[in-house]
């Protein structure tokens, strides 16, 4: 999917100043803590079916036509009143094909909305289209009203499969979560599960947090999940997802997160544009559960790529965006330096497993490539529930030990006789790296490559110090290094772990 296309078919429209009634609803039905997970529990009992599809004429409309039907702001759920949010919503179509069912949620009723096409504005040339009331809609966008702002500013979309992606208030949108992932990156193809319908709570005054539920559907399970959703300099969504298989889930991905990497100065060679790199997320970072910070920067690879980080309990795990500079895209239209990192908290002991990367190989900016999540060593088994718990966080940054310093950025080309690979390790300004640097032991290692030593200088522009070495992988098509700062036998830095592959 063209995934940049509908971030630019989503942006908001300006507010006009005209309020609207909230659309008309089709039904009402009692709505309580535990309805969507009793619905996702009987729905796992039966086999799966796929949901009708919108019009034909809705499936078939070209990407200028449905660019040409947008969401009038002035029409909002809870346009009119002084309550801190509003709710948008998109039509379907195109990429589109199978609409959603949207209810609010009032006191202890759910109210599922029409479809309204009155809510939208179009150009003079947009296409006629049949309107079922019954269709639903493709996904909903969230809006704010910011302390000291007059205009409510969107800061989260659910829309497409299980997809919803945030931002913190100064941010832009980049990477993207999903509900569920299965399979990903397996010979025999991925499974994409879809929330199939919707639930908004309607906010009262002093909300700082709006809660939105979602049900789960797929050929292989079902799913109940609940958002608590807090915008801010960073969105946190707390979220509980309570799963039931319908066949044996020997690869689930827990918390998956989706972003893309073209390049940057580890593979720049390979690309001949202007900008000096292009990414929404540039590494993976992990807390595992021995409390190390794991840094492992992303790669766009020739070869699909799939690494496993083994964990017992894990602290956190995130797909982060450290080039923060414009200067570090020279992009005056994308604002890739304005894009949000994602961490991931646990918020139970989520036991053994691996944080799996799987890096796809891409030669575009519109695709994502990246995908990282937790999958649990244990398979869930077919008519069993499970239910796992997480905070994400979307900002700049994420939490983790303060008290080492972080992996800045990293260099990797020929050395000067250009007979040896050469990895250069920036590692940002910290207490820890004050002073003496000959006080620090750099600790270089690789099973599968010929290393040198490390030498460590202070770096005069990021006041941190840098790591530098060679490498030989010889015949080898991979290898993998690791680098870390230690002072008197204690870590200082995060872990820099790297798979250096042949192009």
């Amino acid at each position: 999917m063209n995934r940049r296309a509908f971030l630019m078919a989503s942006v908001a429209m300006a507010a006009l100043p005209a309020a609207a009634d909230m659309p008309r609803f089709l039904s009402s039905e009692p709505f309580g803590p535990e309805t969507v997970v009793e619905m996702a529990r009987a729905l796992s009992a039966t086999p799966f079916e796929l949901r009708p599809s919108v019009p034909e004429a809705w499936r078939d409309l070209t990407y200028d036509q449905y660019r040409k039907i947008w969401f009038n702001t002035s029409k909002a759920i809870w346009e009119g009143s002084d309550l801190p949010f509003r709710m948008d919503l998109f039509h379907p179509g195109l990429y589109f094909p199978r609409a959603v069912e949207v209810d609010v949620v009032q006191g202890d009723e759910a109210h599922r909305l029409a479809f309204d096409y009155a809510l939208f504005d179009k150009t003079d040339d947009a296409p006629d289209l049949p309107v079922d009331e019954t269709m639903g809609y493709s996904g909903l966008r969230l809006r704010h009203k910011y302390p000291d702002e007059a205009n409510y500013r969107e800061f989260a979309v659910f829309q497409g499969a299980s997809y919803f992606r945030a931002i913190g208030a100064a941010q832009n949108y980049g990477l993207s979560a999903r509900g569920l992932a299965l399979r990903t990156g397996d010979a025999e193809g991925e499974e994409f599960p879809d929330f199939t319908r919707m639930w908004v709570e309607e906010p009262v005054m002093g909300d700082e947090a709006i809660v939105l539920h979602a049900l789960l559907d797929s050929p292989s399970v079902t799913g109940a999940y609940r958002f608590v959703i807090r915008p801010g300099a960073a969105c946190t969504m707390d979220v509980t997802a309570t799963i039931f298989p319908r066949v044996d889930l020997d690869h689930v991905g827990i918390a998956p997160l989706t972003s893309m990497f073209l390049y940057d100065e580890t593979n720049r060679p390979r690309f001949d544009d202007f900008r000096p790199a292009i990414h929404d997320s540039d590494g993976l970072l992990i807390w595992n559960g021995r409390g190390e910070m794991l840094w492992r920067p992303l790669a766009n690879p020739v070869e699909l790529q799939v690494s496993s980080f083994v964990d017992d309990t894990p602290r956190g795990f995130g797909l982060m965006q450290r080039a923060d500079k414009l200067s570090d895209f020279a992009d005056l239209e994308a604002h890739y330096h304005e894009r949000p990192s994602l961490w991931v908290e646990p918020g139970e002991d989520w036991g053994q497993g691996v944080v799996r990367l799987v890096e796809i190989p891409s030669d575009k900016e519109i695709y994502d490539n990246i995908v990282a999540y937790w999958r649990p060593r244990t398979p869930l088994a077919a008519g069993s529930e499970a239910q796992f718990s997480y905070r994400l966080f979307w900002g700049d940054a994420a939490p983790h030990r303060r008290d080492v310093a972080r992996v800045h950025n990293t260099h990797m080309g020929r050395n000067f006789d250009r007979d040896r690979w050469l990895a250069a390790i920036d590692f940002a300004a910290h207490p820890a790296l004050d002073g003496d640097l000959s006080e620090l032991t750099v600790h270089v290692s690789s099973g599968t490559a010929d290393v040198s030593e490390g030498v460590l200088q202070r770096n005069p522009e990021t006041g941190g110090a840098r790591v530098a070495f060679t490498f030989d992988p010889g015949d080898r098509r991979a290898a993998e290094m690791r680098v870390q700062l230690l002072k008197d036998g204690t870590t200082v830095s995060e872990v820099w772990v790297y798979r250096w592959t042949a192009v």
